[in-house]
């Protein structure tokens, strides 16, 4: 638990404070940090009776001759958990240590607490992220998850439900990102990780779709608050942890088909899209080719446009600040070279898929 680096730290934060020299020892009675790097690795006799006797030392000039290259200050024990872990000496004058030698103990002890807090939260973390990449796999180790949440104090019931998020600007540490999404969702019923350094997962489970969909929301809009840039993609509901991997990869879809401006897609949004991306590369190419070889950029966005607005030619022409009779001219225009109405529900159709097939392309 007392560890060099955290000794380390103590000393360069006690140091600075009391302008003092300090002395961690282990529970050997081994300096393991100092103020004065030359006693690195040193035995501490003063530390040594400290851990024989559990109680604090003081050394006066008189007395230096009992303990072996020790210099006039006082030493404490080190406590955690009850139990003694190490020793810190202040070197100076006793009758000046008095007033602080307490603090210095408690100060210390707080630190080895707060290391070891997140000590407990980085493991539980790791355990959860394990998990999850077990829920992914061909083949569930239901005995080896089950023990690991054992571990964490959760249970995953269904139904299930993936959501990931692509952060593009994060102002946070990852233990803060992942503090402020479960405080959002019920951490007991929760796992939420990374899964590299700009996507988080989050499985959620005995929650509705529509309960984890405000849920999200309210996620993004925290994160949009604290400067977040982010998208999220959301797979459809998995009644059972065989299909959890299923929804993850729905999710992933989302991301990849929809909306680059929309915050949130969910995987039947871009369900069509989906289907069409399963299609190989070269039949897709030849596809969209074919429909749109020879429209101009001008064009495929009116068409687009068109589509937004559900064939509304009225709208459509507010939307794009243009005269009605401007984009009349244009419809009819894609009509003459790509032989399809875009007035006409079969024809549209495949233009839409035309267009989708393209931009799923220009995303690759």
């Amino acid at each position: 638990m007392l560890t060099q680096e955290i000794a380390r730290e103590i000393v360069k934060q006690t140091t600075i404070r009391l302008n003092r020299n300090i002395n961690i020892m282990d529970e050997k009675g081994t300096i393991i940090a100092s103020g004065n790097p030359d006693r690195i690795n040193q035995a501490h006799f003063g530390a040594i009776e400290v851990l024989k006797t559990g109680k604090p030392l003081i050394i006066h000039e008189q007395d230096r001759h009992h303990w072996l290259g020790v210099l006039p200050g006082i030493n404490l024990p080190i406590e955690f958990q009850k139990v003694i872990i190490g020793v810190i000496g202040i070197t100076g004058d006793p009758a000046e240590l008095k007033e602080f030698g307490e603090l210095v103990k408690m100060i210390t002890e707080m630190m080895l607490n707060q290391s070891f807090m997140a000590e407990q939260l980085e493991w539980k973390q790791h355990l959860k992220e394990l998990v999850f990449e077990d829920l992914l796999k061909e083949t569930i180790n239901q005995n080896s998850i089950d023990q690991r949440l054992n571990l964490i104090g959760m249970k995953l019931e269904p139904p299930f439900q993936v959501g990931i998020l692509e952060i593009k600007l994060n102002p946070l540490k990852k233990n803060e990102v992942i503090q402020l999404l479960e405080n959002v969702f019920d951490i007991q019923h929760t796992l939420i990780g990374f899964l590299n350094v700009n996507r988080v997962f989050i499985l959620t489970s005995t929650l509705s779709e529509n309960l984890m969909k405000q849920k999200m929301n309210t996620a993004i809009h925290q994160l949009i608050a604290k400067r977040f840039s982010l998208r999220v993609g959301m797979g459809s509901l998995a009644e059972s942890e065989l299909y959890i991997c299923h929804s993850f990869h729905e999710a992933e879809s989302a991301l990849l088909l929809g909306d680059d401006n929309q915050s949130l897609t969910t995987y039947t949004e871009v369900e069509t899209k989906a289907l069409l991306d399963r299609i190989d590369d070269r039949t897709k190419q030849q596809f969209q080719e074919r429909i749109l070889g020879s429209l101009s950029e001008k064009l495929i966005e009116t068409l687009q446009q068109f589509f937004l607005s559900n064939l509304n030619i009225g709208e459509c022409a507010k939307s794009m600040y243009i005269h009605r009779n401007s984009l009349i001219y244009r419809i009819k225009k894609i009509k003459e070279i790509t032989g399809y109405n875009p007035q006409e529900l079969n024809d549209a159709i495949t233009l839409q898929l035309a267009i989708w097939v393209k931009q799923m392309q220009r995303k690759v």
